[in-house]
């Protein structure tokens, strides 16, 4: 758990420094992610690191947090923006205090844990280690969408080999959540990591097979990118059809962005 909460809190930190600084028409601006603010997604993060920290409270207290949920709406798209509603009645400074409280907490808690310890969340149980790498891929996520509303290029880091792990581990998720059969092969991924590093899963497979950078991958699988407007090489009828559907979130399908819509010049 060590590593995982230590680069969850950095991850965080990072994010933090693109958000610290901004003023409000920053706060207001609008992310390729529905539309939604920089405030929202802050709003989002915090509420739902406050979920993943009830988590750690038991069956019984999450059950209660998911009921409380679902008072919010009917679909995910209604419980998602009302769930924002609570950061947006605060201020800017006033969601960055939360966010940064909720998230210390959670990676305090995290630490205290061992990683196979089972714990609530909205489907099957999660180990604590892959309830800390959950909420390490969606900060890293939105972050994305943050630094594309703003313009701005973020430095890959080895932090993301989190987020490959969990990209390649999600493969059958991918189909079943959309009910398609789960292909019998499993592409191998052939990847370059920031500092040049090999990292590669799976078997090595000639007819389906998906190489290049380990940054393309994770904008493909958390759906930041189309797969076109990345350099990602995919070979075979089984990893085009992966990759087009990529999801390694929880949560109903969503489709991945139209080709050229998150591409800034």
């Amino acid at each position: 758990m060590k590593t995982i909460c230590q680069d969850l809190f950095d991850e965080c930190e990072s994010l933090d420094n693109l958000v610290a600084d901004l003023d409000h028409d920053g706060w207001m601006t609008a992310t390729p992610f529905f539309g939604w603010t920089v405030k929202e997604t802050i709003s989002h993060l915090a509420f739902f690191d406050r979920a993943a920290r009830v988590s750690l409270s038991g069956r019984e207290a999450f059950d209660a947090h998911v009921l409380e949920l679902m008072k919010l709406g009917n679909t995910a798209d209604e419980i998602f923006d009302r769930a924002n509603d609570e950061g947006l009645a605060l201020s800017d400074s006033g969601l960055l205090d939360w966010w940064r409280r909720e998230r210390r907490e959670l990676v305090a808690r995290y630490a205290e844990l061992s990683p196979e310890m089972k714990l609530p969340w909205y489907g099957p149980p999660m180990s604590a280690r892959s309830s800390a790498t959950a909420r390490l891929m969606e900060t890293w996520a939105h972050g994305q969408d943050i630094a594309d509303a703003l313009k701005m290029t973020r430095p890959a880091t080895a932090r993301l080999k989190h987020i490959v792990h969990l990209g390649f581990s999600t493969f059958a998720w991918s189909f079943m959540n959309r009910k398609l059969a789960v292909p019998a092969t499993k592409p191998a991924l052939v990847l370059q990591g920031p500092d040049g590093e090999s990292w590669n899963y799976g078997t090595a497979n000639a007819e389906n097979t998906v190489s290049g950078t380990a940054l393309d991958f994770c904008l493909v699988v958390t759906q930041r990118r189309h797969v076109n407007d990345t350099g990602l090489s995919v070979e075979g009828d089984i990893a085009k059809s992966w990759l087009a559907i990529a999801q390694v979130f929880a949560g109903p399908p969503q489709d991945p962005p139209e080709p050229g819509s998150r591409i800034w010049d």
